[in-house]
């Protein structure tokens, strides 16, 4: 299935997790892709999984955090690609703590990778899009933005905030022909939510030592087979930028297991 041949797609967080299995997604299906990522040895990994497809890979390193950052990766990436087609926003971070003890630093510094981040790689990379063929824009939401998770109130603010943007900037540009949608991932097994790696500009959830189990209760899986890897979000993400999804937009797709039916 090469649904991706001709496209011409930029993934941040590509250097691990869903990011990274995005990009390899991409790729086995035929596309040209840029890996965006804060972590240098997170993006050599990405090429050397990549096999024989990274002679279609090309990597830069961004701080989706820092809009001069944003601005130069953005600008290497649509050189890199000769335009632009898809953009997937997969970097973040999480950290969790109790409220009360949460620092202001800690909180704006979620709101500003995730939220803030995802905002500069969509107002740089949208001239190109407009250039692009059935131009596509995947964001990355999560179940935290609908569904209580406890300690995490800031990742779930940010979160919420990249869904609600999703909607307004599919209203916005839906007549100039770009597709905005976003997933809600949840119960995935990642350098995120394992709190491994660098890459991502990721940092593990570092619940508080006192945490609650019990107030978890109800984040399982329905499906019974545990925590899924981040392939199970990198088909949707391809589904989504894809042929397949030119009728879906301005809307979010949950992925799961059923955790929260």
């Amino acid at each position: 299935m090469n649904r991706y041949e001709g496209r011409r797609a930029l993934i941040t967080g590509g250097g691990s997790g869903i990011g990274q299995a995005t990009v390899l997604r991409m790729l086995a299906e035929g596309g040209t892709v840029v890996a965006a990522d804060v972590s240098e040895a997170g993006l050599r990994d990405t090429v050397g999984k990549a096999g024989a497809d990274a002679a279609r890979l090309t990597t830069v390193v961004v701080n989706i955090a820092d809009e001069a950052s944003v601005r130069a990766g953005v600008a290497a990436g649509v050189e890199a690609l000769g335009g632009l087609d898809v953009l997937v926003n997969a970097a973040g971070i999480l950290r969790s703590s109790h409220t009360h003890e949460t620092s202001l630093a800690d909180f704006t510094a979620v709101l500003t990778v995730n939220l803030t981040g995802t905002f500069l790689m969509i107002r740089e990379s949208i001239p190109a899009l407009l250039e692009g063929d059935a131009p596509a824009v995947v964001n990355f939401s999560s179940t935290s933005a609908m569904f209580a998770h406890p300690y995490m109130a800031a990742y779930a603010a940010s979160k919420g905030g990249i869904q609600s943007m999703t909607h307004a900037l599919a209203a916005e540009y839906g007549k100039q022909g770009i597709r905005f949608t976003a997933v809600q991932p949840g119960s995935i097994s990642s350098g995120m939510t394992d709190g491994s790696g660098e890459s991502r500009q990721s940092q593990g959830p570092g619940l508080p030592e006192d945490t609650d189990w019990s107030l978890f209760a109800k984040l399982s899986p329905a499906l019974g087979q545990g925590f899924a890897g981040p392939e199970a979000v990198a088909g949707v993400v391809a589904m989504l930028a894809s042929d397949d999804g030119k009728f879906i937009t301005g809307t979010e797709v949950r992925i799961d297991g059923g955790t929260h039916y």
